[in-house]
């Protein structure tokens, strides 16, 4: 069992000063610039090492170490975020090394998954990529959208802009190549995949992803919080509709599109 020993006065119930006598030997800390710390996986596959990384994140997340102002998980990293005015590199490190070691290599989720799906118009003006896509992978548009469409894609992190859900790309037989010349601004909505990723863009942005479709509900909601339905760990299941249906989405948002897709009558 971790311990954690002490040796200093108690912060957020956790000790300012003192030392374990277990580490998981599959994360390593670093400090991160005067006002950050990142936590990366060593030694694991690809999958528990994000499932670790979120594991990590969601636990620091339930500690609320004073001073910590940002956790943001990726793949394989942590960077965690804080105010040097507030605490300091020993302490955060000290808890994010305890929470570490409590975890060990194979946390289970804390969480149950969500399946969200999205309907979308592909290709035409919602998707104008599309028919570049497939010359580049030697398939039709048809088989494009297929496996597009056919399987649940994982949210692995939320990336920019604005909490953009960053999936599995679809079992396309290779990586999709970035546009040449990315485009200044992107609606919002759009379905866009590069390098074996798919992500929806939530806000209009600039944006270098080709675009397959784009989807008719809103993707955030900025009077929540959080601002965005998903979370890491649940899955998008794209469904392709035709541009005439798209009224019928359009006063939706993406909460509104947990498994079974919720239609207007």
């Amino acid at each position: 069992m971790n311990s954690l020993l002490v040796d200093g006065p108690t912060l957020n119930g956790l000790t300012a000063k003192g030392s374990y006598d277990k580490a998981n030997a599959n994360v390593t800390i670093a400090d991160c610039g005067d006002s950050a710390l990142v936590a990366k996986t060593v030694g694991l596959a690809a999958e528990p090492a994000w499932q670790l990384v979120h594991a990590l994140a969601d636990a620091l997340n339930a500690v609320q170490l004073t001073g910590v102002h940002d956790v943001v998980p990726t793949y394989d990293a942590l960077l965690v975020e804080f105010d040097c005015a507030a605490t300091d590199h020993d302490t955060v490190r000290r808890v994010l090394a305890h929470e570490a070691a409590r975890l060990g290599p194979h946390p289970a989720p804390t969480t149950p998954p969500r399946r969200f799906v999205v309907p979308v118009v592909y290709g035409g003006e919602y998707g104008p990529d599309l028919p570049e896509v497939a010359a580049q992978l030697s398939l039709t548009e048809g088989e494009i959208i297929a496996l597009h469409s056919g399987s649940d894609l994982t949210v692995r992190c939320l990336g920019a802009p604005a909490g953009a859900p960053m999936t599995d790309g679809p079992p396309f037989p290779k990586p999709v190549p970035r546009l040449a010349s990315p485009r200044t601004k992107v609606a919002p909505g759009s379905v866009a995949v590069a390098g074996r990723q798919a992500v929806i863009c939530p806000m209009p942005s600039p944006g270098g992803w080709p675009l397959l479709g784009r989807t008719p509900v809103r993707v955030l909601d900025l009077y929540s919080d959080p601002i965005t339905a998903y979370r890491p760990g649940d899955t998008l299941r794209f469904r392709p509709i035709e541009p005439q249906q798209w009224d019928d989405y359009a006063d939706l948002s993406l909460a509104d599109c947990t498994d079974p897709v919720v239609r207007h009558g």
